[in-house]
């Protein structure tokens, strides 16, 4: 039986709050190539209002979360000189127990990010 389950959240370092209103995009790759799974935007917390992969969707395999980090940058006034230096950013990361909670956060300034499997 399948009970894991996949959550984000993203924290505006530079900000010091919540990164509300960034789009996320969650695939599913393989030999064959990639496959989008869902599309979710962080709530006022910097969270998805869901888990952004549910149980019953939940399996082993590789995965790829892409954070539109430029599009809030710019919302949020933080976007400098063009072109940004951070746009879309790409975290490829492997589930190897489907029964697990696995929960990839986003630490996100203009300048640098950092993530970490989270609990």
């Amino acid at each position: 039986m399948t009970t894991g389950f996949l959550t984000t959240h993203v924290l505006d370092t530079a900000r010091g709050c919540p990164a509300a209103g960034l789009l996320i995009v969650l695939s599913r790759t393989d030999d064959a190539g990639r496959t989008e799974l869902a599309r979710m935007t962080t709530n006022a917390d910097g969270r998805t209002d869901a888990p952004i992969l549910p149980q019953p969707d939940f399996a082993a395999g590789t995965y790829e979360l892409v954070f539109h980090a430029g599009d809030y940058l710019r919302a949020t006034g933080q976007d400098g000189d063009a072109p940004l230096f951070l746009d879309l950013v790409p975290i490829r990361f492997g589930i190897s127990d489907p029964a697990a909670h696995y929960h990839v956060p986003l630490l996100l300034s203009p300048y640098g990010y950092s993530t970490y499997r989270g609990s």
